[in-house]
């Protein structure tokens, strides 16, 4: 799948995300600014910023708050629109969460992991193994992940009865494949992550979905462009002061 067929997909996922009908994305320098109160780019009464490409898709809780973004924020780039900085020297703001980074990975793009040590093996989401995980990950690192909101089976790299690395995802929609991955503190730095996530990855492409990666932290970036995801959009969400 060309980049350019991944950028369409993510765009119509989003658009759909920001729960206004006949919402497109903006132009680059010219976001789209919208009022959408049940808005999914952003916590609730929060703005919500989303690029995909070059152009920019922006959803704020209330008319003022749109005014607000649109008079501060029009004319920037895309880079500059998900950078905190930028946008809390511009806007009033209480709050920031993000940037994320989005990846896609299209369908004959996904990468082999190589030798394993251990083998990957699948549980059901709600297995007390993987509970056990997300308490020793920490509220941080657990909600980071995700992984407690998986819809798909959850693959595992385990020792004994633990379970050292998780990967799953959540059905979004545009049959949107949105993953979830998540290594215990003392087990980082193996490959784990990236066994298990390949796991996920290739379940969700042979359900026909499309592969989403969000991530903040580098580490699992890192882990997405290894296994071939690419990074085609940012994610920023602003509480207005």
């Amino acid at each position: 799948m060309p980049m350019d067929s991944l950028v369409s997909r993510a765009r119509a996922l989003w658009q759909e995300l920001a729960a206004a009908p006949g919402t497109v994305f903006g132009t680059p320098g010219r976001p789209t600014v919208l009022v959408s109160p049940d808005s999914a780019l952003a916590p609730p009464s929060w703005v919500g910023v989303v690029t995909v490409g070059d152009a920019a898709l922006i959803t704020a809780p209330t008319d003022r708050a749109a005014d607000s973004v649109r008079a501060a924020l029009t004319g920037l780039s895309a880079a500059a629109l998900t950078d905190p900085a930028t946008v809390v020297r511009l806007l009033p703001v209480a709050d920031t969460l993000g940037p994320a980074v989005l990846g896609y990975l299209a369908q004959d793009a996904l990468r082999p992991v190589g030798r394993t040590a251990a083998p990957t093996t699948c549980l059901a989401a709600e297995h007390a193994a993987l509970r056990a995980l997300l308490a020793e990950a920490g509220p941080s690192d657990a909600g980071e992940s995700g992984l407690a909101d998986v819809t798909s089976p959850v693959f595992v790299v385990r020792n004994g009865t633990e379970v050292l690395a998780a990967a799953g995802y959540e059905h979004w929609p545009r049959d949107t494949a949105h993953l979830c991955v998540l290594t215990a503190p003392d087990a980082r730095g193996r490959g784990l992550a990236r066994q298990v996530a390949h796991a996920a990855t290739e379940h969700a492409l042979a359900a026909g979905l499309l592969p989403q990666w969000r991530a903040r932290p580098h580490a699992s970036r890192r882990v997405a462009r290894a296994l071939g995801y690419r990074e085609a959009g940012r994610q920023l969400s602003v509480r207005p002061a």
